[in-house]
C-alpha cells in the first residue's frame, strides 16, 4: 500500500514538473518583458518579477486540481476578453518602456535631468503576477493534465499538493533563469546606446506578441 502511494506521489511530482516547464518554457510576451525589465533594473527586481509569474502558474495549477473541468468550462467564455485585456496591458508596458528608454537616452545627451525611479521589487512582483493571471488558458492547460491523470481518493490531497508544488518550482526555476539572463544582459549593455537599442527592440517584440494574442486563433 505504501509502495503504491509512493509511486502515485512520484508520478504527481514528475507530472507537476513537466506541467510547470511546459507552460513556462515557451518564450512569449511576458518572458520577453521579464528579461527586459531585469536588464533595465536589477537582479533583485527581476527575481521578484519572476516569482510573480511563478506564483500565478502555481495558483492556476491549484485551481485546476481543485476545480477541474467545472472551472475550466466556467473560464472559457472569458477567454476572449481576458486575452484582450492581457494584450492591451502588454502593449501599454511596451510603449511605456520604449518611451522611457528614448527619454533617458535624450535626457542624458541633452540635459542633466534625473532618470525616473525604477519599479520596486514588490511592484514588479505584483505587475507580473497580474499580467500572468490575465491568461486563463493556463488553468485550462493544467486542468486538462490533471483530469487526464487517474488518481485514487486515498492519496488525492497529497497528490494534488505535490503536483502544485512541483509546477510552481518548475515555473519559478525557469523564470529565475530568464531573470538571470536579463541581469547578465544589463551588465553587458552598460552604454546609453546599448540600453536604448535593447529597450526598443524588446518593446517591439512585446508589441508583436501582444498583437498576435489579439488575433483569432
Amino acid at each position: 500500500m505504501g509502495t503504491d502511494a509512493s509511486h502515485v506521489v512520484t508520478a504527481a511530482l514528475v507530472a507537476g514538473l513537466l506541467a510547470g516547464y511546459g507552460i513556462a518554457v515557451p518564450v512569449g510576451a511576458v518572458a520577453t518583458y521579464l528579461v527586459s525589465l531585469t536588464a533595465r533594473t536589477s537582479l533583485r527586481t527581476g527575481v521578484c518579477a519572476a516569482l510573480g509569474v511563478a506564483t500565478a502558474d502555481g495558483l492556476y495549477a491549484l485551481l485546476a486540481t481543485v476545480g477541474g473541468a467545472a472551472l475550466a468550462a466556467a473560464l472559457r467564455p472569458a477567454l476572449g476578453p481576458l486575452r484582450w485585456a492581457s494584450a492591451l496591458l502588454l502593449l501599454a508596458l511596451a510603449v511605456r518602456g520604449a518611451v522611457i528608454a528614448v527619454r533617458q537616452y535624450r535626457g542624458r545627451r541633452l540635459t542633466t535631468r534625473t532618470d525616473p525611479a525604477p519599479p520596486s521589487p514588490a511592484r514588479a512582483y505584483l505587475a507580473l503576477l497580474g499580467i500572468t493571471l490575465l491568461n486563463p488558458t493556463t488553468v485550462i492547460y493544467f486542468a486538462a493534465l490533471v483530469l487526464g491523470t487517474p488518481t485514487t481518493d486515498a492519496v488525492r490531497p497529497l497528490e494534488q499538493g505535490v503536483f502544485v508544488a512541483a509546477a510552481f518550482l518548475a515555473s519559478a526555476s525557469w523564470q529565475l533563469l530568464l531573470a538571470g539572463g536579463g541581469a547578465l544582459l544589463g551588465r553587458v549593455l552598460t552604454g546609453r546606446r546599448g540600453r536604448l537599442v535593447t529597450a526598443v527592440v524588446s518593446s517591439g517584440v512585446i508589441m508583436g506578441l501582444a498583437v498576435r494574442m489579439m488575433l483569432p486563433s
